[in-house]
């Protein structure tokens, strides 16, 4: 079994900045592709950023530009740096992960609970 666990949301005024952090645990061979997900009350859940484990990040049209997707292979942690924070940017901040548990195995995608994110002044 593999857990995911976000940590760093919190209050932050209009123009401020967060850094979240995602830490991934368990059963885990290898993690391909890691991304960030959120979700406002009444919306439906928005891709913010994904990194593979090699080539390009993914950021949508309303984050670019103000927030970074990181990785650290090595503490399989994923990193999501956001700046220039709006009121809009307010919801529910979701990491997953794709896992591979074991040489030649398949890839299962793995969700964390979500940290909250309130920008407002």
């Amino acid at each position: 079994q593999v857990q995911l666990v976000e940590s760093g949301g919190g209050l932050v005024q209009p123009g401020g900045s967060l850094k979240l952090s995602c830490v991934a645990s368990g059963s885990i061979f290898s993690i391909d592709r890691m991304g960030w997900y959120r979700q406002a009350p009444g919306l439906q859940r928005e891709l913010v950023a994904t990194i593979p484990s090699g080539g390009d990040t993914y950021y949508a049209d309303s984050v670019k530009g103000r927030f970074t997707i990181s990785r650290d292979n090595a503490k399989n942690t994923v990193y999501l740096q956001m700046n220039s924070l709006k009121p809009e940017d307010t919801a529910v901040y979701c990491c997953n992960a794709i896992v591979r548990t074991q040489i030649g195995g398949s890839s299962t995608r793995y969700w964390g609970q979500g940290t909250q994110v309130t920008v407002s002044s």
